[in-house]
């Protein structure tokens, strides 16, 4: 249960972190009210995995997650260039994150 706690809360990371960027320093209130949920929630699933994992993996991973998944929405939505070698160094986030799970 806490790997599943974990991976949603790396969602919700990318999901805060998002909204972060669209809230223009908080001034606007719909993106800024969506990253204070998502961070509260993102936050709090950390928390209950960090329960039944170790630190140094949980975080890595919610990081990782969050990472990957906020660099791949800005490139499909054109807020950031595809190239093959970010493609290639976002496979080796992902490589990493399934590594510490698979030994952790």
């Amino acid at each position: 249960m806490s790997w599943l706690v974990l991976v949603v809360s790396g969602v919700f990371e990318a999901v805060w972190a998002t909204a972060l960027g669209k809230s223009e320093g908080f001034s606007k209130l719909g993106p800024t009210a969506v990253f204070a949920v998502a961070l509260a929630v993102s936050m709090a699933g950390l928390a209950y995995a960090m329960r039944g994992l170790p630190v140094g993996t949980a975080y890595a991973v919610w990081v990782g997650i969050g990472a990957v998944l906020t660099v791949v929405y800005s490139m499909a939505t054109g807020g950031m260039p595809v190239s093959a070698v970010k493609l290639l160094f976002l496979g080796g986030i992902v490589a990493c994150v399934i590594g510490l799970k698979l030994v952790g």
